[in-house]
């Protein structure tokens, strides 16, 4: 059985153009889990000069997303798709690297449930998010 602070390089997927594009990378990968990071970059910054909303929001639908579809197989890939989406922005983050974390919190064969919580380095938390999603191919 893997651990939460390693991943198997086969089940890494090549990152898709967003993601490429805003950076953010995954860094932990489990049964139930998820940990994603991106760097703080000024592209990613609104014009009180903290990380656009949207940035979180991405992550948080990205890390919840992949908390429930953990197989442990790269030849048996699980997708989902997003049916709800909370984000619920609770404070500014102060350090340089945004840590985007998620569980499955419960669900089912068709749709299952997951939180996230969107903080740095330091422990700052900027928002907490939870999601509903539909496996596709189920």
């Amino acid at each position: 059985m893997q651990d939460e602070t390693t991943i198997d390089p086969l089940l890494v997927e090549e990152p898709y153009a967003l993601q490429k594009h805003l950076g953010f990378y995954l860094t932990q990968w489990s049964d139930g889990h998820a940990r994603f990071e991106m760097p703080l970059e000024d592209f990613l910054m609104n014009r009180y000069g903290i990380p656009h909303g949207g940035v979180h929001a991405v992550l948080a639908d990205t890390v919840m997303g992949f908390a429930g579809c953990y197989t442990g197989d790269p030849e048996n890939r699980q997708l989902a798709m997003t049916l709800n989406l909370n984000v619920n922005y609770v404070g500014p983050l102060k350090g340089k690297m945004i840590i985007a974390e998620g569980r499955r919190t419960g669900g089912g064969r068709k749709t299952y449930f997951s939180e996230a919580v969107i903080r740095d380095e330091l422990g700052n938390v900027a928002a907490r998010s939870t999601g509903v999603f539909r496996y596709r191919g189920k």
